[in-house]
């Protein structure tokens, strides 16, 4: 209660980002859960359905089954392959000397900002001899017809994910670069005193220590993109996919939400996400915990 009197005034500080985030997050994460157990068509007043759209989405939705195995494949994949290059390219960006360093910020960091930039590789996989990569394995002798790239269940996956991480090069990386610009000199100098002989001791036991903040942020972002990528598959493979070999848990959300106003199906199949989502998160965090032991 001495605690609580000593710092009321951080509480009132704090009451307003708090009352935002309780109704902007908390609610609907909790008014969604609620609709998931019911029969809710937007129309109609929900009925009570309990466990049914559960069962239904893990026994009776074969396509969600697909779209949840894509979609553990892309976070598999994209998560951690993304998250690493985010930091290899931030630590070696952040050696350069000032001015060079943000001219190439800018360079890694524009894909994610250029909207449907995306879609050149649209012009790359075309499906046609005029495509550039059908031109050039032609050319090559590689193949002597060219390939339908995104009308083929073999690539469509693939290419999505090519693309993805092609474009994952984004708040993550300024948080890595902002991060590592503010590591404290001195503690450099402290642990050659204490020991550390080279570069890949002061990553391990300095470094990375130092910025656990933005490493626990930056995780969280690429795990959210890994998670939710929609908008790449949907642009690039149609909607649906040929045999849904690129449709996600999120396309199979938009269907459901969007075009057949499903919406307490819809709203499982977002439970479902947001605790895999947090799930991943929990680990990441535990294994984060570790850096620098």
């Amino acid at each position: 209660m001495m605690d609580l009197k000593r710092d009321k005034h951080l509480y009132v500080l704090i009451a307003p980002y708090m009352l935002l985030f309780f109704i902007f997050t908390v609610l609907p994460v909790a008014i969604s859960i609620l609709i998931s157990l019911t029969y809710f068509n937007m129309l109609e007043f929900p009925r009570w359905a309990g466990w049914a759209n559960y069962s239904r989405l893990f026994l009776d939705d074969d396509i969600f089954l697909i779209a949840l195995k894509n979609t553990l494949i892309f976070a598999v994949i994209t998560g951690p392959i993304s998250y690493i290059a985010c930091f290899v390219f931030a630590w070696l960006i952040n050696e350069l000397r000032p001015k060079v360093r943000a001219f190439m910020t800018l360079i890694f960091y524009a894909p994610s900002i250029s909207g449907n930039i995306y879609f050149i590789w649209q012009i790359m996989f075309s499906g046609d001899a005029y495509g550039i990569v059908n031109g050039f394995l032609m050319r090559t002798g590689f193949i002597n017809e060219p390939i339908l790239w995104f009308q083929n269940p073999k690539y469509t996956l693939m290419i999505i994910i090519i693309v993805q991480l092609w474009l994952s090069l984004g708040t993550s990386f300024l948080a890595f670069i902002a991060g590592l610009q503010t590591v404290d000199k001195t503690l450099f100098e402290a642990g050659a005193v204490d020991g550390i002989r080279n570069r890949w001791q002061e990553l391990w036991y300095i470094t990375l220590p130092s910025m656990r903040p933005q490493l626990m942020f930056g995780a969280v972002i690429q795990i959210t993109a890994s998670f939710a990528v929609a908008d790449v598959a949907m642009n690039l493979a149609g909607f649906p996919s040929v045999q849904y070999s690129a449709h996600t848990v999120v396309t199979h959300l938009i269907d459901y939400g969007t075009i057949r106003f499903e919406m307490g199906y819809a709203s499982a199949i977002a439970t479902v996400l947001f605790i895999m989502m947090l799930g991943s998160n929990l680990i990441i965090q535990k294994l984060l915990r570790k850096v620098g032991d």
